[in-house]
């Protein structure tokens, strides 16, 4: 790729591609450049450091996952059952970036951006701000959570410890007869199934909140 063919969004979507491929602990400006064919010091104009590539990755993941999302909606449950699983299927798209979106906050003035329209259409469909806030907080949590153990490995890691399967022929039936079970008929692993019933759980229970007064309602 030419050098004047860069931008912030090219370079993150190159890094976003090595990370899915290699993994992040290989990622480094070096490396992204040579993925680029341009050198190092040219990513510096779109990203100033290695921080600010590894937030604009989370950054880009969440562009990704709520470019459909609209902020034009009356009932905020199924808003926020859409806004789950678009968030899931990202992170599932790009499993790399799993271990960045569990630890590092989203502050970029575009997602502070966003947040804010999210908070005054939540407010607007009749939610406080503080229960909005905690509601957000909570799904994006439990996402980013379910679907770091869902991927298991992420790209560059895969030397870690075994999953459950491959633990099947060392466990005595006399002592894990219930594992044994899970790993032969795969009762309660399915990933899809969990995760939809655990956010309509969630979302449910927020619902059934009794109702919290707002001092002041803005328009989305």
């Amino acid at each position: 790729m030419p050098k004047a063919g860069l931008s912030r969004e090219r370079v993150l979507d190159a890094a976003l591609d090595y990370v899915d491929t290699h993994g992040l602990p290989a990622l480094s400006m070096r490396k992204l450049g040579a993925h680029l064919g341009v050198e190092a010091m040219s990513l510096y104009r779109h990203v100033p450091n290695k921080d600010a590539l590894l937030d604009g990755l989370v950054d880009r993941v969440m562009e990704h996952a709520f470019a459909g999302l609209s902020v034009d909606f009356d009932d905020w449950v199924p808003w926020m059952r859409s806004f789950a699983h678009s968030l899931r299927a990202a992170l599932l798209a790009h499993p790399g970036v799993l271990p960045l979106a569990a630890t590092r906050p989203v502050n970029s003035p575009d997602a502070l951006r966003m947040s804010e329209r999210w908070l005054a259409a939540m407010r607007a469909a009749g939610l406080p701000l503080g229960r909005a806030m905690d509601v957000v907080n909570v799904v994006a949590t439990f996402t980013i959570g379910h679907t770091l153990a869902e991927a298991g490995r992420t790209p560059g890691h895969e030397d870690s410890d075994p999953n459950l399967d491959e633990h099947a022929g060392d466990l005595d039936p006399a002592e894990f007869p219930n594992l044994l079970e899970v790993i032969t008929t795969r009762a309660g692993l399915d990933f899809d199934h969990r995760f939809a019933e655990a956010v309509d759980i969630l979302l449910a229970g927020y619902a059934a909140l009794p109702p919290v007064a707002d001092p002041h309602v803005p328009s989305p």
